[in-house]
């Protein structure tokens, strides 16, 4: 059996461990970041109005293609879900980058504006 020791506190620079989580500060994330977890939450709306919607009907017709879609919504509102949990809780995420932070801002309002049209037509 090996043990293993570890260094003393005062060597690492501290007197105690900080084990407090972080805390999300609005003002610690870029403004990139910003806009792609609030198209990220506009998505998860307007994908919980068009899986109840493709739920509902497919309910009623059992088809292959209402079920795909409703596949797909679910899928998509849960990927939208985690995109906004990794936002919110790690502030790690793409934290490194602002060049990645401004794509997945673009990538993000180009699914809600597919998404925005994809409502529009299930809604009417």
């Amino acid at each position: 059996m090996i043990a293993t020791i570890a260094p003393p506190l005062s060597l690492l620079g501290s007197t105690a461990p900080d084990t407090t989580p972080p805390v999300l500060a609005l003002a610690d994330m870029s403004s990139a970041i910003l806009i792609a977890s609030a198209l990220a939450g506009i998505n998860v709306l307007l994908l919980a109005a068009l899986t109840f919607v493709w739920a509902r009907n497919y309910r009623t017709f059992r088809t292959p293609l209402i079920l795909g879609l409703l596949a797909f919504g679910a899928a998509m509102f849960v990927e939208n879900g985690v995109a906004l949990y990794f936002f919110f809780s790690t502030r790690k995420l793409y934290a490194m980058n602002p060049s990645v932070q401004q794509v997945v801002a673009v990538l993000r309002a180009l699914q809600s504006l597919a998404l925005v049209f994809l409502t529009y037509v299930t809604m009417k």
